[in-house]
């Protein structure tokens, strides 16, 4: 009788370890579960961040690969030694699984110096509220250069790109503004590249202004009138052709003589350029006209009485 008490607890016993051993289980189960969510979550929480502007450009790789290889080869032969896996793997690596908002120049050196090239003195052409007019006038005149023009802005120009800390480390839902951040890939993409666009300027610069913006046709805050006016070294150039377009047909907010324009010629002064500005610089009116050959601002000349 005693033998089988004994047995009984044995058993008892075994049975209460057991089911011990079975919450163990389960309570570390619950919590290796737990964490893989909460893990999971801080993943892709990143991603579940909206921003304001459009997401990375599909097929990125394929954009920019394509487009340094034309040109390189179709339209700068001399920049063949240029290496564009190089140059794409350098702008990859300055952006890709980095937090959109902590972008630094130091990212985009090694790209910087990969696709930078000599600019031919009196070719620089900078420009701001212009851009399709600007483009247009640089496609028809093979003596101007804008950003653009050279391999970073070619290659970067209506491209879009920001990072993700999570897989796959680029975010093609949306990008963050500059108001939302200012460190974001593309303003300091495009800072960097615009001040030594304007560092490697000599001889005579232009810049093409807008003179219908009723704010005025010169802001401080635009990339050229915080960046690239200051980085224009006064012992390479020159003089300084500011090119001030209205709108076919208006409205002329203001001219040479207008407040901004006034404030601008002030700053290059004190920098010790030469300056020249002219009202409607007549080989970009008439690229202007082709859209509005019948206006009477297209008239070629005007009947004297």
């Amino acid at each position: 009788m005693p033998l089988q008490q004994g047995s009984a607890r044995v058993r008892q016993r075994t049975v209460l370890l057991v089911g011990i051993a079975v919450l163990l289980a389960a309570l570390v189960l619950a919590v290796v579960l737990a964490s893989l969510l909460t893990h999971g979550r801080h993943e892709v929480s990143p991603k579940m961040l909206k921003w304001k502007d459009r997401g990375t450009t599909k097929n990125l790789q394929e954009v920019i690969l394509g487009r340094c290889y034309n040109y390189i080869t179709a339209q700068h032969p001399e920049l063949g030694d240029k290496d564009c896996l190089k140059i794409w793997e350098s702008l990859k690596d300055a952006f890709i699984y980095k937090n959109p908002c902590n972008i630094t120049p130091e990212d985009y050196q090694p790209l910087m110096e990969l696709a930078s090239h000599p600019i031919p003195c009196n070719k620089s052409l900078f420009w701001s509220k212009t851009g399709d007019l600007v483009h247009r006038y640089t496609k028809s005149n093979q003596n101007f250069l804008t950003l653009e023009d050279t391999l970073l802005g070619y290659m970067a120009d209506r491209v879009s790109w920001c990072g993700d800390p999570s897989a796959p480390g680029i975010n093609y839902e949306s990008c963050p503004k500059r108001n939302e951040c200012e460190s974001n890939p593309g303003s300091v993409f495009w800072k960097m590249a615009s001040k030594m666009f304007a560092e490697a300027a000599c001889g005579v610069v232009q810049v093409m202004l807008n003179g219908s913006v009723e704010a005025g046709a010169f802001r401080s805050s635009s990339i050229f009138g915080s960046i690239e006016i200051f980085n224009l070294d006064p012992d390479k150039v020159t003089e300084v052709h500011i090119w001030l377009m209205q709108n076919i047909g208006g409205p002329q907010s203001e001219s040479c003589s207008g407040q901004s324009i006034q404030r601008l010629i002030s700053i290059l002064e004190e920098r010790n350029f030469r300056i020249i500005c002219e009202d409607n610089y007549r080989p970009v009116q008439l690229l202007q006209c082709v859209h509005n050959p019948d206006h009477t601002d297209c008239r070629l000349c005007t009947n004297s009485s």
